[in-house]
């Protein structure tokens, strides 16, 4: 087996030679590509090395982006100054980076106004297109008629 890690001259050795010097330094002996010829084999502390690998990946997932989707409702004969307010919501919340759901629910008979929600939709998303980008047209499931958006990159 090829032998690498601090402290070893890297070299090929027998099993045995390799167990002896990992015994020596008081550490592990351990596998890592078990596919090449001849395999290869690392002297390290096996505690620490699990522990480093467990830390990385939390490190990762902090950096990562949370992505935070904010909904935002409409009634099908929502009114001019309802739409403007919601309207600006829509705009900062996008502008922090968050993701919009935006639907329409109908109540009842209002089921029977499904264009005058599609239309609703079609223009809140013509007023954000500076600002965000469509990811589904706006479809009707069940009583309500939903939009995502996504900010736009800057």
């Amino acid at each position: 087996m090829r032998l690498v890690g601090d402290n070893v001259e890297q070299g090929i050795y027998s099993i045995q030679d390799a167990m002896r010097i990992a015994d020596e330094q008081n550490l592990d002996l351990v596998e890592i590509a078990a596919t090449a010829v001849p395999p290869v084999c690392r002297i390290i502390d096996y505690q620490k090395f699990l522990y480093q690998k467990k830390r990385k990946e939390k490190e990762q997932k902090q950096n990562s982006a949370k992505i935070v989707v904010k909904e935002i409702r409409f009634g099908p004969q929502t009114d001019e100054h309802d739409y403007n307010f919601k309207l600006k919501h829509a705009q900062e919340f996008l502008k922090e980076g968050n993701k919009v759901k935006a639907y329409v629910f109908f109540r009842g008979r209002s089921i029977m106004f499904k264009e005058q929600g599609e239309l609703l939709l079609a223009r809140f998303a013509n007023d954000l297109s500076e600002v965000a980008k469509v990811e589904q047209l706006p479809k009707l499931e069940g009583k309500r008629m939903i939009l995502n958006l996504a900010p736009k990159k800057q």
